[in-house]
C-alpha cells in the first residue's frame, strides 16, 4: 500500500460520489423510511426533555498506520445508515432546528484521495436525513447548547471511557450556565433500553438481507463439503470459505471462521485454522457472513473423506435429533429456554444410551439437574442474531425467560465434544460435532433461514459424493 510519508499531494476540486457508491447506498437495508420511522418512534418514546447521543464506533489500529477494515457501531448504523467513523448522531425533540443533528469529518479533498470518499456535513443532510450536520471538530462547542434545559442525557453509558469523559465535560460546560437561568441535566441513561428491544424485532428489509446472507453461506458450506479431502488444510477451506461469500457480495466476515478438524473440533473457538484433514476426521465449520450490517451464523459437521464412521454416526444422529427438537419449540408464545431444555432432554438421554453417561439408577430429569451433560455439552443451544452474531436483546424480563415473539432470529446450535482424554468409549473420543441453523420467529412454523445447506448425513455425503466423482 501507499506510504503516507510521500510528499502532500496537490489538492484537487472535491470529488463527488461515484455511481457506484451511489447504487451501494440505494441497495442499503436502511432506507430513508425505515430510518426515519425509526428515529420518529424513537423521539417520542425518548420525551422532550431528554437527548440521545449515540458516537460512531472508533477505528482500530492493525500495526503502526494500518487499521483494521472499519465496521460502524450496530446502533448508530441502525438508527441512521451513517457509514463513516468521527461521528455523533444526536436525537433531540423539540429541538427547534430539527430534532436530528449529525456531528461528522467534513469533506477533504487531501484526505479523501488517500482514503476514499467521505459523505461530509452535506451529505449527511442530502443522504442520510439528518435536519442539521456540523463538523465534528465543533462538537464540544455547539453540544452543551442542545443539552441546556433538558433534564436526561440517554447515550451507551459506560461502554467507551472516553466517551463518558467527554459527555461530563459537556454536563459541566451547561452547569456553567447556571447563572443565566440555564439548567443542566441530573439523569444519564444507557441507550441499551431504548435501542436494543427495538432492535430485537427485525423488520421486512432486514429479514430480506438476513436470509440472503444465510443463503450466501449456505452456499459456501457446499462449497467446503465439496471441497474437502484428507490432506487438504483448514487454512484452505477457511479461505475457500471467504471467496465464496466475497464473490456474492459479502466481503466480510461476522466472526472469525472456525474450521476445526479430528480433535479441534472439541475447541468451541478454535480459530487457528492451521492443520490439516486427516482421513476419518470430522470437520467442524462455523462460518457466516455478514451482509450490510447483518450477520449469519452457521455451523456444519461433515466427514473429511465423505463417510461417517459407524460412531461418528451415532453421535451425528443424536446432536441433529437435539437440533430438530429444540427448533420445534422456536414458536411465538414459548419461552427463551424452552429450546435448549428440549435439546438437553434428547442429548441426556443419547448419551445414556451411548454409555458416555452412567445413570446409576437416576433419571432423566435428575440426570439434567446434575448437569451429567456438561462434560459434553457445556454451553447453551443459542443466541440472538441480528447486527451483532451475538445479538442485543434481554434473554429474561423480570426474572422469567422471555417469549418468542414474531420477527426475532436466534441460532439452534446444540453439540457434544468428546474430548481426546474423555471418560468415554474409546471410539468416541475426538470428536466434535455441532449443528447451527439461523431461525426466525413466525406466526407458525418456525422459518429456517440458512435451510440451503445439508445437514441430514445421507445428503452430506450425496453431496461430497457427487463432488468427487466430478473431481
Amino acid at each position: 500500500m501507499a506510504n503516507e510519508a510521500q510528499p502532500t499531494p496537490t489538492p484537487t476540486p472535491t470529488p463527488t460520489p461515484t455511481p457506484a457508491r451511489a447504487a451501494d447506498q440505494s441497495k442499503h437495508p436502511y432506507r430513508a423510511a425505515e430510518l426515519k420511522r425509526r428515529r420518529r418512534e424513537l423521539l417520542k418514546a425518548l420525551g422532550d426533555d431528554s437527548v440521545l447521543l449515540l458516537p460512531a464506533a472508533p477505528e482500530v489500529i492493525r500495526n503502526r498506520d494500518v487499521h483494521h477494515p472499519y465496521r460502524q457501531s450496530s446502533d448508530l448504523a441502525w438508527l441512521t445508515g451513517f457509514p463513516e467513523p468521527e461521528a455523533v448522531a444526536v436525537l433531540a425533540p423539540k429541538r427547534k432546528d430539527g430534532a436530528f443533528v449529525l456531528f461528522c469529518r467534513p469533506r477533504d479533498p487531501e484526505r479523501e484521495i488517500w482514503d476514499g470518499f467521505r459523505y461530509g456535513v452535506e451529505g449527511a443532510v442530502e443522504h442520510f436525513g439528518a435536519d442539521q450536520a456540523f463538523p465534528i471538530s465543533e462538537l464540544d462547542e455547539k453540544l452543551p447548547a442542545i443539552l441546556a434545559d433538558r433534564r436526561r442525557v440517554v447515550y451507551p453509558l459506560g461502554l467507551d471511557d472516553g466517551f463518558d469523559r467527554r459527555v461530563i465535560s459537556w454536563l459541566r460546560a451547561v452547569r456553567a450556565l447556571a447563572r443565566k437561568g440555564i439548567s443542566a441535566p441530573t439523569e444519564l441513561v444507557s441507550a441499551d433500553r431504548y435501542l436494543h428491544e427495538r432492535r430485537l424485532i427485525k423488520s421486512r428489509s432486514e429479514l430480506q438481507t438476513m436470509r440472503r446472507a444465510a443463503d450466501i453461506s449456505a452456499a459456501a458450506h457446499q462449497r467446503l463439503m465439496q471441497t474437502a479431502q484428507p490432506g487438504c488444510s483448514e487454512q484452505r477451506l477457511e479461505a475457500t470459505f471467504l471467496a465464496a461469500c466475497a464473490e456474492q457480495g459479502a466481503r466480510f466476515q461476522a466472526y472469525q471462521p472456525i474450521v476445526g478438524s479430528g480433535a479441534h473440533a472439541c475447541v468451541l473457538h478454535y480459530i487457528e485454522n492451521a492443520d490439516v484433514l486427516r482421513d476419518g476426521d470430522l470437520v467442524l465449520v462455523d462460518a457466516g457472513c455478514e451482509l450490510d450490517g447483518y450477520a449469519s451464523d452457521i455451523t456444519r459437521t461433515f466427514p473429511a473423506n465423505g463417510l461417517f464412521s459407524p460412531a461418528q454416526r451415532r453421535l451425528y444422529d443424536l446432536v441433529l435429533k437435539a437440533q430438530l427438537a429444540a427448533i420445534a419449540k422456536v414458536r411465538a408464545g414459548n419461552h427463551w429456554n424452552q429450546p435448549h431444555k428440549a435439546a438437553l432432554k434428547v442429548l441426556t438421554q443419547g448419551l445414556v444410551d451411548l454409555g458416555l453417561i452412567d445413570a446409576a439408577g437416576a433419571d432423566l430429569k435428575q440426570l439434567i439437574k446434575d448437569e451429567r451433560y456438561k462434560p459434553f455439552f457445556m454451553h447453551k443451544t443459542g443466541h440472538w442474531l441480528g447486527m451483532d452474531v451475538h445479538d442485543v436483546g434481554q434473554y429474561k424480563q423480570d426474572g422469567r425467560w422471555r417469549r418468542f415473539e414474531r420477527g426475532m432470529v436466534l441460532t439452534v446450535e446444540p453439540g457434544l465434544y468428546i474430548a481426546p482424554d474423555a471418560e468415554a468409549p474409546a471410539e468416541y473420543r475426538g470428536i466434535g460435532i455441532r449443528i447451527e441453523d439461523d431461525v426466525l420467529v413466525t406466526d407458525g412454523e418456525p422459518e429456517i433461514l440458512s435451510a440451503k445447506v445439508p445437514k441430514a448425513p445421507d445428503e452430506i455425503e450425496a453431496l461430497m459424493a457427487a463432488a468427487a466423482a466430478g473431481a
